[in-house]
């Protein structure tokens, strides 16, 4: 309980902050009037960092998923599943378009192009692979609905006022979610996983991804998640952001594919700026 504790305690600033920003979006609230906001607006904010869950839905991410993503399937057909999906809109990582050191990757029309440090460049062969997503599918406890303007204010609420590069490039996703939005599923990932897992279609590869997620959740959890995905009985890849090696200022990305010792992808920055390939 106590990491659990420390852990909420971390995010009550966050949620005080989104909540601001959610009603400085609406028009209710100012950022020059923030003491003001505070105090009329003191039962929302109680009831916004009581009852809602962080929503930091970053297509940034993607960026240093993309190396990962095509190491484990390669040219592939894939059926993609998210933990803690949000509003789905890495589900999408296939719809953008990619810039690297070694080149590009993705649809040259893609509304959405994403870009960063690279801290050692890719092996360029990697860009070569084109897996084929056949569907796409996110279990997150409370999903967000961007097809209303209700859903996009909530994500946007979690991206701080004045960084206008992640509100553009989240705008965007959100428009290309609108046109074509994932399956999302409501509930606890070790509950719905095995009934999401169930119903992927037998052909091709599960690929599964995790980045902001198993923070939050205990090891017991963590481990059943595990066993569900080994005892799955079907071809599958698991792609997971956490603990680095050493610098805990960023995450470790790592593959594990069931009967395969797990593979270190290399450290990364927690919105995706930056990326250290390994492999």
């Amino acid at each position: 309980m106590g990491a659990l504790a420390d852990r909420w305690e971390q995010r009550v600033p966050l949620l005080v902050l989104a909540g601001l920003h959610y009603l400085v979006l609406g028009g209710n609230a100012s950022w020059d009037a923030v003491d003001d906001a505070l105090e009329e607006h003191a039962d929302f904010l109680r009831r916004f960092v009581a009852e809602q869950p962080v929503q930091t839905n970053e297509v940034q991410r993607c960026w240093v998923l993309l190396p990962p993503f095509l190491h484990a399937v390669g040219s592939a057909e894939v059926h993609v599943v998210e933990f803690g999906a949000s509003a789905g809109l890495n589900l999408l990582w296939d719809r953008f378009r990619y810039r690297y050191e070694a080149g590009e990757w993705g649809p040259r029309e893609a509304p959405l192009t994403l870009s960063g440090e690279e801290r050692r460049p890719l092996p360029r062969d990697l860009l070569s692979a084109v897996p084929v997503v056949r569907s796409r599918v996110g279990i997150d406890l409370s999903p967000v609905d961007v097809a209303g303007a209700e859903g996009a204010r909530l994500l946007r609420a979690f991206v701080w006022a004045g960084q206008d590069d992640r509100l553009a490039r989240l705008d965007r996703a959100i428009e290309a979610a609108r046109a074509d939005p994932p399956r999302l599923v409501q509930g606890d990932v070790a509950e719905a996983l095995p009934a999401v897992l169930r119903d992927l279609p037998p052909d091709g590869i599960a690929l599964v991804f995790q980045t902001a997620l198993f923070h939050g959740l205990t090891e017991e959890t963590r481990a059943t998640v595990r066993a569900l995905l080994d005892a799955a009985g079907r071809e599958l890849a698991f792609i997971s952001a956490g603990r680095p090696r050493g610098d805990r200022r960023s995450w470790g990305l790592r593959i594990y594919r069931p009967g395969r010792e797990r593979e270190f992808a290399g450290p990364a920055d927690y919105h995706g700026a930056w990326l250290d390939y390994e492999l």
